[in-house]
């Protein structure tokens, strides 16, 4: 099917804006955010992106789809349900999460009573860290006190559409990593390590093998 023009566009023969007339509109690399975690239900997203009216979310979804970053598919019964996933082009923009994770954690200094949190939220700042680690490729589960998420330290999304990190604990975990928000936070910001905040008690190290022996130094 041939692409269609997008509504609005800065009309520049620029890289940068025509990115931006991809993905510029609010939310729609937070609705990026969620899908690099795998595929999403409809009401899994909303649930997840507290702020977004059901009328933007639908309209930036169709958005996703029309400048192919998402396509939307059935699941098999029993689940019988519709979810949205990332094409190839749309996991291509985790390395521009990753980057704007970096500019903006300093600004994560002070939190807003109004602002709303979710583990998974401290993934994207924690991959690049947790890959440069010396043991490999791993599977790595992550708690929080809001949450827990997991971590795959390989290089990147598998061409079958595999996730670098989701939701909830991975059955094939290597270790687990248990801190807190502001333990996140530090990580992000670069004024603590990895091995600071385990060699400190801020991160405790749970399993068995050899990812989880050198993530504590042994």
């Amino acid at each position: 099917m041939p692409r269609q023009p997008r509504r609005r566009s800065y009309d520049q023969y620029c890289a940068a804006a025509r990115a931006l007339d991809a993905v510029g509109d609010r939310w729609t690399l937070l609705i990026v955010r969620e899908l690099l975690a795998g595929p999403r239900r409809y009401t899994d997203l909303h649930a997840d992106l507290p702020g977004v009216s059901t009328d933007v979310l639908a309209s930036r979804l169709k958005d996703m789809e029309r400048e192919e970053l998402a396509t939307r598919r059935k699941l098999p019964p029993p689940a019988a349900a519709t979810v949205y996933e990332l094409t190839a082009r749309g996991r291509e923009l985790l390395p521009v999460l990753t980057a704007l994770a970096a500019w903006g954690a300093p600004d994560l200094a002070e939190r807003r009573p109004t602002d709303a949190v979710r583990a998974h939220w401290f993934a994207i700042p924690l991959i690049p860290l947790l890959r440069r680690l010396p043991y490999g490729p791993a599977v790595l589960d992550v708690r929080l006190d809001e949450g827990e998420f997991h971590v795959r330290t390989g290089d990147g999304p598998a061409d079958d559409g595999g996730t670098v990190y989701g939701d909830g604990p991975a059955p094939d975990a290597d270790a687990r990593l248990v801190l807190d928000a502001d333990t996140c936070r530090a990580l992000a910001q670069g004024v603590l390590t990895v091995e600071e905040g385990v060699k400190d008690g801020r991160i405790e190290v749970a399993g068995e093998g050899p990812v989880a022996a050198a993530l504590r130094g042994e």
